[in-house]
Parts: structure tokens; sequence; C-alpha cells
């Protein structure tokens, strides 16, 4: 991955799918030395990716998430806390395996929680980041 000039780093990122504009939010926000990246799911290129596999669902989702971190010159490696929405318990063990293989080396805080649902029917999984880089404040202030 390139490392994304200090200069050039948004406070908001958003593009990455059409609830963004519907519902009025950003896909991943600057708070601090913080970057929160808000629910992300298998949705991708305008269709729900791997229906019915959970686990790949989860390493679909997570990507996308992580793809957030990037603008701000982040990656797997600042994340310190993750989440995992599933719509059914059984899903959990391979929820939680794709999420071993993405943070194993790095252990993240984790919560993992069943749901009712989620927007579409063929989601089966919902994911949340939280990056921190000591400094990062400093390199975004005065943007918009």
């Amino acid at each position: 991955m390139t490392e994304t000039p200090a200069a050039s780093r948004p406070l908001r990122v958003s593009g990455f799918s059409p609830w963004e504009e519907e519902f009025g939010f950003s896909r991943a926000v600057a708070a601090g030395d913080f970057v929160l990246v808000a629910g992300t799911t298998a949705y991708h290129d305008g269709m729900v990716q791997d229906e019915g596999d959970p686990y790949a669902q989860t390493l679909t989702a997570f990507a996308v998430a992580l793809k957030a971190l990037e603008p701000y010159g982040l990656s797997a490696a600042d994340v310190v806390r993750t989440r995992i929405y599933l719509t059914h318990v059984r899903d959990s063990d391979e929820a939680g395996r794709a999420h071993k293989k993405l943070f194993d080396t790095i252990r993240p805080v984790l919560t993992v929680v069943v749901v009712e649902g989620l927007i579409d029917s063929r989601m089966m999984v919902e994911v949340e980041l939280e990056a921190h880089r000591a400094g990062l404040a400093t390199s975004l202030e005065g943007k918009p």
C-alpha cells in the first residue's frame, strides 16, 4: 500500500455504499488519533457478495472496512477494536475464523453480537472497526 501524504488525509471518507447518501453517514471518520469505520457488509460493486457464506462475507466486509482506512495511511496493523454482527449464532465459528485470519497477530479487542437481521436479508455479517495511530490528529489539523 502506498502511504497517503498527511496533507491529503481527509476527516471523513465516503463512497462505499449507496446507503451513505440515503442515510446521511460517512464510511469512516477521524476522531483525534482514532478512525472509526461504520458498519460494513459484504455489499460491493452494487451486489451482496458471498451469499450464504458467513466466512467469506466476514472477509469481504472487513476488506471493505480496511479499505476505508487507506486514505488515512492506516492498515489492519492499526486496528484496535472490531465488532461483528451476525444474523445467526450458528455463524459465529466461521466469522471468528475469518477474524482470526485477518487479525491473529494484531489481536484487537472484539465484540460479537447476534442481531435479528440486517438491511438486506442476504447479508449474514456486518462489521465495524476502530483504528488508532498516535499523531494522526496532528496530520489532519485544518482539514474539512
